[in-house]
């Protein structure tokens, strides 16, 4: 009797179970919350920006009429009729190697130059105060030097992401290795730990937190560099595409052109934000 009573109960959990429902209220609520507030906010912008730019004298299209003059592009983006006339997507897949390729130059350089500067008060003293003075100088003025120096395009641009992103890349990879804890130095010091063990074992995991905030910062301050630098350079990508259309009075265009480095620019920060999340084991902010 004992055993078909708990035989009985297991069967009624089981039922229970299955009953319940995988999508509950609950959770239907906290999508809605956070999904309701970004769609109402977005609805009213459109709305207002219809409501400002559907007199014949407005600078700007409203919405309505991006789309019906857009749509060719909006549809067919990836559409190919050889040299830089191309849809959306070749002009963004071109910005998108050309920053991939740079920024993660920069990651290199910039971990191993801040954990030069974290872990040494000389190169401290020696490097902060030139890193601080260059990192203020703005992304295209490093686009003449460039071009000078490598006489392509190409490489040119992707030094000016380079240049761009390594900055806060630095800054953070410093300040988390001078914030190990010192029991973590102890420990490394009793077990002997070489020069590259501490390095992988210590020094990374402790300043995994800092570095993912500073690459998060590298990766925007990538896309912003490029979109600014193809203007000037030429060639297939969305900044020369978005300067094009300007070239051709084609407004419209434009706009949907930023959407798109927009949507593009927010997920390149999500990205580097979930790889964080799952290095880091939930300790650096999403």
């Amino acid at each position: 009797m004992m055993a078909t009573g708990a035989t009985l109960t297991a069967t009624r959990e089981r039922a229970a179970k299955a009953r319940t429902p995988f999508i509950t209220l609950a959770g239907l609520r906290g999508v809605a919350a956070r999904v309701l507030p970004p769609l109402v906010v977005l609805a009213g912008f459109l709305l207002l920006w219809e409501v400002l730019c559907s007199s014949p004298t407005a600078g700007l299209p409203p919405p309505s009429r991006v789309v019906t003059e857009a749509w060719d592009i909006i549809i067919d983006p990836f559409y190919d009729n050889g040299g830089t006339d191309k849809g959306l997507f070749w002009h963004i897949a071109a910005s998108l190697k050309r920053v991939a390729l740079g920024f993660s130059l920069a990651v290199v350089a910039g971990v191993m130059l801040g954990t030069l500067v974290g872990q040494s008060d000389w190169a401290m003293r020696g490097l902060d105060p030139i890193f601080q003075i260059l990192r203020t100088i703005p992304p295209l003025a490093w686009l003449p030097l460039s071009l000078a120096a490598f006489r392509d395009g190409q490489p040119s641009a992707i030094f000016v992401i380079f240049i761009t992103s390594i900055w806060p890349i630095i800054i953070n990879t410093a300040v988390g290795i001078r914030n190990i804890p010192q029991d973590y130095r102890n420990v490394a010091a009793v077990i002997r730990l070489n020069p590259i063990e501490f390095f992988v074992k210590i020094m990374l995991p402790s300043a995994a937190p800092y570095i993912f905030t500073g690459l998060r910062i590298g990766v925007g301050l990538s896309w912003l560099a490029i979109v600014a630098a193809e203007m000037l350079i030429g060639g297939v990508g969305i900044g020369f595409f978005i300067w094009d259309a300007w070239n051709s009075s084609h407004i419209s265009e434009i706009i949907v052109a930023l959407v798109y480095v927009g949507l593009i620019g927010f997920v390149l920060d999500r990205m580097v934000a979930g790889l964080g999340v799952l290095v880091t084991r939930g300790t650096s902010a999403a």
